[in-house]
C-alpha cells in the first residue's frame, strides 16, 4: 500500500520533474535537478524510481490515462453525431507544449536505445488499445481506407502526433485543435 505521504512525494518529482525537462531537455537534465526542484534528496526520488526512464514513463502514463479520459468524455457526450464527437475531442485533448517538448527529446533518447524504445512501444501500444476501447464502444461507420477499429486508432494517433508536432514549431494551439479536427474529420467520418 503506498502511503500518502509517498504518494504526495511522488507527485511533486513529477511536477518538478515536468517543469526541469521542459526548461532544460531530456538529455540535460540530472536527478538532482529535479530532486533541487521537488525539494528533495536522492534518496526520496530513488524509493519512488530506478532512473529518469522510468520517471519518464510515469509522466507517460499520466499524459495517455488523462487522453483517454479525454477521449472517452468525449464520446460519452448524449449527441449522437460522430462529427460532433470528433470536435469535442479535439477541443479538449492534451496539447501541452512543455509536454510535448518533453515527450519528443524522450522519443530521440528512444530512438538510440533500443530498449528504451520496447518500453515506449509498449507504453503507446497501452495507449491505442485505449483508444480502439473507447472507438468500439461507439455506433461507428468507418470509411474503406480504414478497415477495421484498431486501424481507426492508429490513424487518431498519427493525426494527433502530427498535429503536435506543428504545435512545436508554430505554437498556435487554436490551430492545432482546428487541424486535429479536420484531420479527425477526414479520417473518421464518412
Amino acid at each position: 500500500m503506498v502511503t500518502r505521504r509517498r504518494a504526495e512525494t511522488r507527485g511533486r518529482l513529477l511536477d518538478a520533474a515536468l517543469r526541469v525537462f521542459a526548461a532544460k531537455g531530456w538529455g540535460q537534465v540530472r536527478i538532482e535537478e529535479i530532486c533541487d526542484a521537488a525539494g528533495y534528496t536522492r534518496g526520496a526520488f530513488y524509493s519512488n524510481f530506478d532512473s529518469l526512464d522510468e520517471l519518464f514513463f510515469a509522466l507517460y502514463d499520466e499524459r495517455a490515462d488523462l487522453i483517454a479520459t479525454q477521449v472517452t468524455a468525449a464520446l460519452a457526450d448524449p449527441d449522437p453525431s460522430f462529427h460532433h464527437a470528433v470536435e469535442r475531442a479535439a477541443s479538449t485533448l492534451l496539447l501541452d507544449r512543455d509536454w510535448l517538448l518533453i515527450k519528443t527529446d524522450f522519443l530521440l533518447h528512444a530512438a538510440r536505445h533500443p530498449d528504451v524504445a520496447g518500453r515506449l512501444a509498449e507504453h503507446r501500444a497501452r495507449l491505442r488499445e485505449a483508444i480502439e476501447q473507447r472507438l468500439a464502444s461507439t455506433p461507428l461507420a468507418l470509411p474503406a481506407a480504414l478497415p477495421d477499429v484498431p486501424a481507426a486508432a492508429r490513424a487518431v494517433i498519427a493525426a494527433y502526433d502530427g498535429v503536435t508536432v506543428q504545435l512545436l514549431l508554430d505554437a498556435d494551439a487554436h490551430a492545432a485543435r482546428t487541424w486535429l479536427t479536420q484531420l479527425l474529420n477526414a479520417l473518421l467520418v464518412r
